[in-house]
């Protein structure tokens, strides 16, 4: 059920799903589904929290090749591993970024999870900072400008900008890398 609830979000966005088309491509029957998800929020939260599981997923393996002593490297590989995945998965990033599908205190998953990558993101910049790699002594602020900077790149991306501002399809994944790189320069202390 979940897996047909993504694919059906994949093909109409977040708001085509429903409990009762998800039974149907499950090959399940139209009143089973509601035993599981009594209504399409309880679905919702349970797609969001797969699609959340995915992005950790995609998280792991990006930070798995980044080096282990460089801690803006590390914060590199976050912001790019954030930023791939919303580009290639639009749909399940709209569910999980969007607290209209979904109901947040139910999805403890969710959240947990989000706060163990909110930790890892403070915990690499304060690793940063003690090695002598950021110029801003304020982390929260660049932890939440560095939010913003990767959330906006990628509902920029889902709400279709580019084109305007001379990005083509093809040069996306390039134009993430260098403002993303253009952001880690600007906090990053200079070499002596």
């Amino acid at each position: 059920m979940i897996d047909a609830a993504l694919g059906l979000a994949e093909e109409g966005g977040a708001e085509a799903v429903s409990v009762r088309e998800a039974a149907r491509r499950a090959g399940v029957s139209p009143g089973a589904p509601f035993r599981h998800f009594p209504s399409r929020v309880a679905l919702m939260t349970a797609v969001a929290e797969e699609a959340q599981r995915r992005f950790r997923a995609e998280i792991e393996v990006a930070l798995s090749e980044a080096p282990a002593g460089g801690p803006l490297a590390r914060f590199r590989a976050l912001g790019m591993a954030y930023l791939r995945w919303a580009m290639r998965n639009p749909a399940h990033f709209e569910i999980i970024s969007n607290g209209r599908f979904f109901d947040h205190g139910k999805a403890t998953e969710l959240s947990r999870d989000n706060a163990e990558l909110i930790g890892m993101t403070e915990q690499t910049l304060a690793d940063a900072f003690a090695k002598g790699q950021l110029r801003v002594p304020d982390l929260k602020r660049v932890q939440i400008a560095g939010r913003a900077l990767v959330y906006g790149f990628a509902r920029m991306n889902i709400d279709g900008h580019f084109p305007r501002w001379g990005v083509a399809e093809a040069e996306a994944e390039r134009t993430a890398e260098a403002i993303l790189d253009l952001f880690i320069a600007g906090i990053a202390r200079r070499p002596d």
